[in-house]
């Protein structure tokens, strides 16, 4: 007896695309994910959700991101810094949301700013909470808490998110606002100076932030989103040589400006650590791995062995998503089992002091 086999929507709508592109003789056609728009999940439309995924029609199969919305800051008289006043939801998988968790293990923030974290499947609502408790507005969806802050906000539904428990609206949902925010905004409470943005490096640290964003954070996702073949051939470039380049930089100096530990070294780290698990592959950026590289091999386990940073790296969570969320990448939604990667192995990036 023939077992019977349940296949999810998503999956199931791809599968029959693939039967009639076969039908037709049309399966070979470079651009079809691309005419399809398969790529993303929905976002709100004046407060309404809608399943309308990114698209690459206009683009010419080029993946944009979109920008972030909420752009508030603590500091002013609209949000002090307080201890106990805010709160925030990340995601364990993804690589902007981790730089915010970091950042708030390095100031001490743990006790002064509440966590939620969503759960790793994106279904066909957005980030949802799982059995997570949202113990601040008790909702169910993020983007429920997109609405509290604004009834008929238009726009994709992202982490990180922070929110203000005093007036009940969302701060700030960018992640490169948030982790300078967090960087000094609350030092007068924690007495934690730890400087990751100091005065006398931030255009060094600002031109290497734009580099790394561009052909490396962002620059997995615009070859992996690719819907035309030139254009991942060359994104996937760019990946590359900008790994390059950083694998020279790093053969004379410790971390990315010298012999000094900044935001910018933090902004690639989380890139770094999802390379082989989940870019590598998912992504299609496999010219090299992470582990091919001398230099970003020991720096990424550098990194990885400071202080508090091994609790803001879940694995589990990170492939979960990559791997179950993106069916036009992974239609099985099968979770790779590798590979097996140690972070706590010795490096040698003490030769620089």
């Amino acid at each position: 007896m023939q077992a019977a086999i349940i296949i999810s929507r998503p999956y199931l709508n791809l599968a029959c695309y693939f039967s009639l592109r076969r039908k037709s003789g049309k399966l070979g056609s470079s651009n079809f994910l691309n005419q399809q728009n398969l790529m993303g999940i929905g976002l709100l439309v004046k407060g309404k959700w809608v399943n309308q995924p990114y698209s690459t029609k206009k683009t010419e199969g080029k993946f944009k991101r979109a920008s972030s919305v909420f752009r508030n800051w603590i500091g002013g008289q609209s949000f002090p810094a307080e201890a106990h006043r805010y709160h925030l939801y990340v995601s364990y998988a993804c690589p902007w949301a981790h730089r915010t968790l970091l950042f708030r293990y390095f100031k001490q923030l743990e006790k002064l700013i509440t966590l939620t974290v969503v759960h790793p499947h994106m279904g066909d609502k957005g980030w949802s909470f799982g059995e997570e408790v949202d113990v601040v507005n008790n909702k169910k969806k993020l983007y429920e808490i997109y609405l509290l802050a604004d009834p008929s906000y238009s726009g994709r539904v992202t982490v990180p998110v922070l929110w203000d428990k005093k007036t009940k609206t969302i701060v700030n949902n960018e992640s490169a606002e948030i982790i300078r925010m967090f960087n000094s905004a609350f030092n007068h409470i924690t007495g934690n100076q730890d400087d990751y943005y100091p005065v006398h490096l931030r255009d060094d640290i600002d031109k290497t932030n734009d580099f790394v964003y561009n052909n490396i954070n962002n620059g997995v996702y615009k070859a992996g989103f690719a819907t035309q073949q030139n254009v991942y051939d060359k994104e996937v470039k760019a990946v590359f040589n900008a790994l390059d380049y950083i694998e020279n930089t790093l053969a004379k100096q410790r971390y990315l400006l010298g012999n000094t530990i900044t935001e910018a070294d933090w902004r690639l780290f989380t890139t770094l650590l999802r390379f082989d698990p989940v870019y590598y592959t998912h992504f299609k950026c496999n010219l090299k791995r992470i582990a091919d590289y001398p230099q970003l091999r020991n720096y990424l386990r550098d990194l990885y062995q400071k202080k508090h940073v091994h609790k803001s790296v879940n694995m589990s969570h990170i492939k979960e998503h990559y791997y179950t969320s993106h069916p036009h990448l992974n239609p099985s939604g099968i979770i790779p089992l590798g590979p097996h990667l140690d972070y706590d192995a010795p490096h040698d990036r003490d030769r620089f002091g």
